[in-house]
Formats: C-alpha cells, sequence, structure tokens
C-alpha cells in the first residue's frame, strides 16, 4: 500500500492557480532542456522514502480542504548554498483534482496514509466531476460530498 505526503498549497486560491503554477514550471524546465517535472523544496526530508516512492502522491490542501494531487516521482536530498540540508519533492506534471476533504492548517508536511486520502474527482462519477468547484466545496463542508 503507497504512502502519500500531505502539504498546504501556500499561494494559491484554487485547483486553477495551482495547475498555472506547474504549468509555468514545466514550461521552464522544457525550455532547459530538462523533464516537464515541478519541484516542491522542504527543509525536512521524509525518511520513508521507498513506501513513497511505491505509487505516492503530494496531496495539496487549498483553502482549508485537501483539493488535488501531484504523483511523487522522486525525493532528493541537497544542502543549500547556505549549508542548510533541504530536500525536493520531485511531482508529476499533472495536478489532478480530489474530492474535497477538510484539512486544518498545520506547518511543513506529514505523511498520509492511503486509508486517509481523499478519491480522485473522476472516480465519484459524472455528475460530480462537473459539478463548480464552489460548489463541491459546500457540498463537502456540509457532509454530503
Amino acid at each position: 500500500m503507497a504512502l502519500h505526503l500531505i502539504k498546504l498549497c501556500v499561494g494559491a486560491d484554487s485547483i486553477d492557480d495551482l495547475r498555472e503554477w506547474v504549468a509555468e514550471r514545466s514550461l521552464r524546465a522544457i525550455a532547459g532542456g530538462l523533464e516537464p517535472h515541478s519541484v516542491h523544496t522542504t527543509r525536512m526530508a521524509p525518511k520513508r522514502v521507498d513506501e513513497l516512492l511505491d505509487g505516492g502522491s503530494l496531496y495539496w490542501v487549498i483553502k482549508g480542504q485537501v483539493q488535488a494531487r501531484q504523483k511523487l516521482l522522486d525525493i532528493q536530498t541537497f544542502t543549500d548554498s547556505e549549508g542548510i540540508g533541504r530536500c525536493r519533492l520531485v511531482l508529476g506534471p499533472e495536478v489532478i483534482e480530489t474530492a474535497p476533504q477538510p484539512k486544518r492548517a498545520f506547518q511543513g508536511w506529514r505523511y498520509y496514509p492511503e486509508e486517509d486520502v481523499p478519491r480522485d474527482i473522476t472516480s465519484l462519477g459524472k455528475g460530480v466531476a462537473e459539478m463548480p468547484a464552489e460548489l463541491r466545496r459546500e457540498l463537502s463542508e456540509l457532509g454530503l460530498l
């Protein structure tokens, strides 16, 4: 069973904001002759790397709800120019929308076990995927989705 990470998506007000950011990073990477992956840098490195890279994703909390995920492709540790240990989470280029799931704010990232993750929005049926995001959010807050 895969293990995942969960993190606040600071600076994004919507899934579209996140998608724009990922697309911009992908275009920059392609222009530089690199793979079109986005990278998220953190200070702390996960210790359970093998479990995370066995099908894991980084789930994004946007506006107090888990709303999207990106597949984890690699986890790279490095030391920055100031001598501080850092970690790069290398993420797939696709932002996959999930069923909204309320989540309180927290610092850094957390492990997110498979049994706790929300399903992808496409698995909930055509009607749910076609609803406006704000309606899905409200239904989720009411416990109806």
